[in-house]
């Protein structure tokens, strides 16, 4: 079972834009528990695997290492961690993969808290 974090601020910015709707929201993402594998490749920087899961109009962009992800099986991807940092609506979604791509370039995925 992979491990799942999700920064403060994109937990805060959930609950406060979809209320009531973003206990489904959670679910969807920690289902990602089962199954890490799932979720759509949106590029790789040093290694960090940039993917996103999508529900509705809205996609949640997580980091992920890519050589575990790839290589390992879903029982092996124990202690695989899932860090869910930033989300878009289909409008800004380019805006936001290239902003993640380059905190990840200048400075690492320790800025995303």
């Amino acid at each position: 079972m992979a491990i799942i974090l999700i920064t403060k601020n994109l937990e805060e910015e959930i609950n406060k834009k979809f209320k009531k709707e973003s206990i489904k929201i959670f679910e969807h993402i920690y289902s990602l528990k089962e199954n890490p594998k799932k979720g759509k490749e949106i590029g790789v920087v040093g290694g960090i695997l940039i993917k996103e899961l999508k529900y509705k109009n809205h996609r949640f962009y997580f980091l992920v290492d890519g050589y575990k992800i790839k290589i390992l099986s879903i029982k092996e991807l124990s202690n695989c961690v899932l860090k869910f940092v930033r989300m878009s609506d289909k409008n800004t979604q380019q805006k936001v993969i290239n902003e993640i791509k380059d905190i990840l370039r200048k400075i690492g995925e320790e800025h995303f808290t």
